[in-house]
């Protein structure tokens, strides 16, 4: 099939136009989907500079907020440690190195429930069935970011390697799971500690800025019109003839 476009002619092919088509269609999504992941970035950000700026809470006022929005807040208040619980998340990697997060279960003043708390990376041994060596404060002062969302990856078998003894290693954060297996009513949130000299905190609110996913949606954009482009350019005939 032959057109006409700006005095130029076109042959254009059924299948090849489909396949441009569809093609052009995905990359202008993928545009939009990154500047709307950008927009969300930016409001996220937003509210938790919002939380900051406004101070943190004491563990006892979380069971004033609504749980709707508790996401994002920074905590502060003495705690301590529900020993002998210790969970490793495994597959956390800092700076190249393999390893895991500590996270413990603490009981705060004025909190009837217990709260989780993730103390920072910590290296993993060499060998597979070794862990590496622990030291816990009985007691210390939190300075956490709450977040009510969290990711894992979940690979293939059970979450929790249950071997009857403490630490026991995880693959991903489940309230209903751990409470289950330490036998507490965890507070379903897990708190980031900000400072701590035993571990090393490496939590980030936003991995991506909203800055990286304009630049996503800039290239999927570019990439659309370079396939439009190399289309029209595949089909172009010349000039149209003047009869």
């Amino acid at each position: 099939m032959q057109v006409k476009l700006a005095n130029h002619c076109f042959t254009l092919n059924p299948l090849w136009s489909g396949l441009t088509l569809t093609a052009f269609v995905i990359l202008i999504n993928l545009s939009l989907w990154q500047l709307n992941r950008a927009e969300e970035k930016t409001q996220q950000l937003a509210r938790l500079a919002v939380l900051q700026t406004a101070g943190a809470l004491s563990p006892s006022q979380l069971e004033t907020i609504n749980s709707a929005d508790r996401d994002g807040i920074p905590v502060q208040g003495s705690v301590r440690w529900l020993a002998p619980a210790i969970w490793l998340l495994d597959n956390q990697i800092v700076d190249g190195r393999v390893g895991y997060d500590v996270i413990i279960p603490v009981q705060a003043d004025g909190l009837a429930q217990p709260l989780l708390v993730n103390l920072g990376w910590l290296a993993a041994t060499a060998q597979r069935d070794e862990f590496p060596q622990l030291t816990i404060r009985p007691e210390f002062t939190l300075s956490a970011l709450l977040r009510t969302k969290v990711d894992g990856l979940m690979l293939l078998g059970q979450n929790a390697e249950q071997t009857g003894s403490w630490p026991m290693r995880i693959q991903q954060v489940n309230y209903e799971e751990l409470s289950a297996m330490s036998h507490l009513s965890l507070y379903p949130a897990l708190l980031y500690q900000q400072n701590n000299t035993d571990f090393i905190p490496h939590y980030k609110p936003v991995v991506l800025l909203p800055e990286k996913h304009r630049g996503y949606a800039l290239q999927w954009f570019l990439l659309a019109v370079v396939v439009l482009g190399v289309a029209l350019a595949a089909s172009h005939q010349g000039k149209a003839k003047h009869e």
